[in-house]
């Protein structure tokens, strides 16, 4: 599974790109507000540092102003992939986008249904939101395998991005389910790393090896 970002931090990025670990990255306007910087000069740093697909999201509601922004976008770096609201004037700027060549990521998806018709219009990516499911009471895992079952039967090409991720728990999940992708925020992706375990055992072994006197190098 594929591991992105979703982040508009173009220092953090960078950091967290230099473990090799990283695939992409997925922006949204709530997180470009929160940086607080030139929205296009982000983009370009993001897009520098980190070689795979960023996501970047029109503002637009009608599907004419949303390929021309869209446009406007790919103009930044060749990795960017023009992300648009699943609408009936998103799918249509989607389907428009794709035929010209340029790759999209369908976002605020929440039904198996509405990843259907992404899938139809040709989205590079869906982005099923399954931490906001959990938060309303709903099993947002299982929209995740439904999706997946769906494209499958299909052989839709396109790829599941799981999103609004919570925890670590959610990533294992999303690659449990067949997720293609799960963006995550940069604090849950420091936490892969951790288990009391792995901690103590390290700890373990280098007292021992103290104990030896000895030196590898």
């Amino acid at each position: 599974m594929q591991i992105f970002i979703d982040s508009a931090d173009a220092a953090e990025l960078k950091t967290l790109a230099g473990t090799g670990l990283v695939d992409g990255v997925t922006t949204n306007p709530s997180l470009v507000a929160k940086a607080g910087r030139d929205f296009f000069e982000t983009l370009r740093e993001i897009c520098a540092a980190v070689p795979g697909p960023v996501s970047a999201e029109v503002v637009a509601q009608d599907t004419e102003t949303m390929i021309k922004e869209g446009l406007k976008l790919r103009g930044v770096a060749a990795n960017i992939v023009v992300k648009l609201p699943l609408t009936p004037e998103g799918l249509r700027a989607c389907k428009r986008l794709e035929d010209d060549g340029h790759p999209t990521n369908v976002t605020l998806c929440f039904s198996a249904v509405q990843a259907l018709l992404a899938a139809k219009a040709g989205a590079t990516y869906i982005s099923p939101f399954l931490g906001r499911l959990d938060d309303n009471g709903q099993d947002g895992m299982g929209l995740i395998r439904e999706i997946r079952a769906i494209y499958d039967n299909y052989d839709y090409q396109t790829q599941i991005l799981a999103a609004s991720i919570r925890n670590a728990g959610h990533v294992r999940d999303a690659a449990l389910a067949g997720a293609d992708c799960a963006t995550i925020p940069p604090a849950v992706f420091k936490s892969l790393y951790k288990h009391a375990l792995t901690d103590l055992g390290l700890e373990a072994f280098l007292k021992d090896w103290k104990s030896t006197g000895q030196s590898i190098l």
